[in-house]
């Protein structure tokens, strides 16, 4: 869009909470971290991918299989709650998801 927009938090019937975390490297090791938001940039787009910027499923009803499509509310500050549905790639899969606003 043409405003840049922030995205707050996530939900997923498919698990007890959902948690926006960023993963970095420090002193060669890889850390991984809950933050409290995303910034989406105007005419931009947010990357989740593994290794990276991604959603943490925590408390899964059940354990996800590849290919599943799980359904995701994603709250932003403007834009208010879009609702999707993520497809679960392989074990070790890196494919990123683009998530415009």
């Amino acid at each position: 869009g043409g405003a840049a927009d922030t995205l707050v938090g996530a939900s997923s019937p498919a698990a007890d909470h959902v948690e926006l975390h960023v993963m970095s490297m420090h002193n060669g090791i890889m850390r991984m971290r809950q933050v409290p938001s995303f910034e989406v940039p105007a005419h931009g787009e947010l990357m989740l991918k593994p290794g990276g910027n991604h959603l943490m499923f925590l408390g899964l009803k059940q354990p996800f299989k590849a290919g599943e499509k799980i359904p995701v509310k994603l709250k932003f500050e403007k834009a208010g709650t879009v609702e999707v549905q993520l497809e679960v790639g392989a074990m070790g899969a890196s494919a990123p998801m683009p998530m415009h606003k």
